[in-house]
């Protein structure tokens, strides 16, 4: 791994926290995510599934966890099972981890190669009396490949028809949305990674440069700085690109005049940062682009003070879409006698504004949570208000994460340039 050691502190809570909400008499297993093949002879590069991750830290394709805490043997209430290498895996594909590398990043005690566990399950299955499977409930998931968790899950209900199969996801649900200190840590890493390619490109980009020559200046940095690599495929949208939410083409010339909207982040120890910058390609903003940029941070700026512990989602949502509706208005998009009779369940607002505000993150961009909790201490959220204008050939988005805490919120990226006078003084300096 490109990343520094992580203290497993991290991972042997999680797992007590995790079997603490197990049903008595019961069983858990948990697979390292699928193999996908990018070619005839390739693969992609491999990428942990993110609750498998959380419960061991194990970076490393074929693995399982096995967690049985009321298990009579006393052998297999927590166990690692690693793929096991030989001379050939060496040479092709290079060092595995040795039973006590594992058994330091993880903290679990007892480590066995794959070949054993069907034989060790075997043995003490016919004691629990409820298996947990862990599936993806991700809202933003649609299931449309069979991965392991299922393949398993399929099989072993063929296999064990009468025992009671139950869901890991509600719990880790509840449990990976607030983060340990650690885990805040590690994002915070994340953002400050995320911050220098921010501040590369701005000295780096001028009219004629195209827009994957700045996708490789800011993947540049965020290899230099052993992170996992992008959050997610970066958006690098000049001019009229940037009225495609998810464009990443990336392969358009930056124009004189036009605004560029960023959004990208590293990962860093499989935790993600996710930020979004609007900068202008000549380094100036024109007056039109500075309304609408400061337009969209003052939403930026307010919505953040209302992410706080205890708030609701719905409240949440109703009260920025208001703050935009202002901020439009001002901006000549919209007018105050049709917003008076606008139909509260399709507010005029969204025209220019079509994505939510706000999202968990964490070990996926879009982090599991529930969208019918309210927000808690320990949530980490991004803030993204946008305004697009595709007449205008103009769109803007702002984007910070912040970290809800007892005594209030916390801007991970406080110290990215955001402010338009800060983005143009580096752009020119």
């Amino acid at each position: 791994m490109k990343y520094l050691p992580i203290n497993n502190e991290i991972f042997i809570n999680n797992r007590i926290n995790y079997v603490s909400q197990l049903k008595p008499s019961s069983l858990a297993i948990f697979h390292s995510n699928d193999e996908f093949p990018r070619s005839g002879d390739q693969n992609f590069l491999f990428k942990q599934n993110p609750d498998f991750f959380y419960l061991s830290g194990i970076d490393q394709e074929q693995s399982i966890i096995l967690l049985y805490p009321d298990c009579p043997n006393p052998l297999y209430r927590e166990v690692l099972f690693l793929r096991q290498t030989n001379e050939h895996i060496a040479v092709w594909e290079g060092h595995k981890y040795t039973k006590e590398e594992a058994k330091k990043v993880s903290g679990i005690e007892n480590i066995y190669w794959l070949s054993e566990f069907d034989v060790i399950l075997q043995s003490v299955i016919n004691y629990a009396e409820h298996v947990y499977i862990n599936t993806n409930e991700n809202d933003k998931y649609a299931a449309t490949v069979p991965y392991r968790d299922i393949r398993m899950y399929e099989a072993m209900r063929a296999k064990y028809p009468l025992h009671k199969y139950e869901r890991s996801a509600v719990i880790l649900r509840s449990l990976r949305v607030v983060k340990s200190p650690i885990e805040i840590e590690l994002t915070q890493k994340a953002c400050a990674i995320t911050r220098d390619a921010f501040v590369r490109v701005l000295k780096f980009i001028k009219p004629g440069v195209a827009e994957y020559e700045i996708e490789a200046e800011i993947t540049h940095e965020f290899l230099r700085q052993r992170a996992t690599g992008h959050a997610y495929s970066p958006i690098i949208a000049s001019g009229k690109n940037a009225n495609i939410l998810h464009y990443n083409d990336n392969n358009h010339v930056c124009k004189d005049g036009d605004i560029i909207l960023f959004d990208f982040a590293a990962e860093y120890a499989n935790y993600n940062a996710d930020m979004s910058r609007s900068v202008p390609v000549n380094g100036r903003y024109t007056k039109r682009q500075r309304a609408v940029y400061d337009a969209v941070l003052r939403v930026m700026r307010q919505a953040t003070t209302l992410i706080v512990d205890g708030a609701v989602w719905s409240d949440y949502n109703d009260e920025v879409g208001k703050i935009m509706t202002s901020e439009l208005i001002g901006l000549g998009l919209l007018h105050k006698h049709d917003v008076a009779k606008q139909n509260p369940k399709m507010p005029l607002y969204k025209k220019y504004l079509m994505h939510g505000t706000s999202h968990h993150l964490g070990l996926d961009v879009h982090d599991v949570a529930s969208r019918y909790k309210n927000f808690e201490v320990g949530n980490i959220l991004t803030c993204e208000p946008g305004i697009y204008i595709p007449e205008e050939d103009l769109a803007v988005r702002i984007e910070n994460n912040i970290l809800i805490t007892a005594s209030g919120n916390i801007d991970l990226m406080a110290d990215i340039p955001v402010e338009a006078e800060h983005i143009e003084e580096i752009m020119n300096s």
